[in-house]
């Protein structure tokens, strides 16, 4: 089960709740939908913590920097997806950064308004519960493929799930559009550049996937998954 689809199994318009576009009572009318130019940073680490944002248009990069100053990445967002939610739960100063890979618009709450809301509607907290015990059942299950996997093997999971998670299927085949870059890859699955292009091209000449910048194309779900230990 995908994250995108928690909100619909709650019977909940979570976007008509954080939109205030399509919010009509007048309650929301202080809530901003504020836009980002593409590599504009929305949040530091360190700074202080009292917003949540939604994603109404474009993709967000949330990460951290290493004490060696190397990013992290931790995670790609994209439309309909919240993040900087850890404010609710009471952390005072952000420990990841939040920055726009394109154009962006989200709609920004503050975390007292977030928790009203929360007050409101018993299935918006069980959504944000879900969505935060998502992103650290996600945080774990990296680690251990960090530890117990090789390099390759964590490339082609992550594609598998890409599908998965992002992917329009098209008769046999998943489409997912906006591919994200080989740098982008290695840093989600520990790897490194170089790695990922090799894996890549390999599937690509097995007539297992075709991609290019602006998408990926798997053409069999199984047999990607099956060639891990090819």
């Amino acid at each position: 089960m995908n994250d995108q689809s928690l909100w619909y199994l709650e019977n909940i318009d979570v976007s008509g709740l954080f939109c205030p576009k399509k919010v009509g009572r007048g309650d929301m009318d202080n809530h901003a939908h504020k836009p980002y130019k593409k590599g504009n940073y929305i949040y530091l680490p360190e700074e202080h913590a009292d917003k949540v944002y939604f994603i109404t248009t474009g993709r967000v990069k949330i990460g951290t920097y290493s004490d060696g100053g190397k990013e992290i990445t931790k995670a790609i967002l994209g439309v309909g997806e919240v993040f900087g939610e850890l404010s609710i739960i009471g952390a005072s100063a952000r420990r990841d950064f939040a920055y726009a890979m394109e154009d962006t618009e989200t709609c920004v709450l503050s975390t007292d308004d977030m928790k009203s809301l929360m007050r409101d509607h018993s299935a918006l907290s069980l959504f944000l519960m879900r969505v935060m015990g998502s992103r650290v059942l996600e945080m774990e299950q990296r680690l251990e493929s960090l530890v117990f996997k090789d390099s390759r093997t964590r490339i082609i999971e992550f594609l598998h799930e890409l599908g998965v998670k992002r992917g329009q299927r098209v008769g046999y085949e998943m489409l997912v559009r906006k591919f994200i870059t080989h740098q982008e890859i290695a840093n989600l699955t520990a790897t490194s550049r170089q790695t990922v292009t090799t894996v890549l091209n390999e599937l690509r000449n097995d007539n297992i996937i075709t991609f290019n910048r602006k998408r990926l194309l798997i053409r069999d779900m199984d047999q990607l998954a099956g060639s891990v230990n090819v």
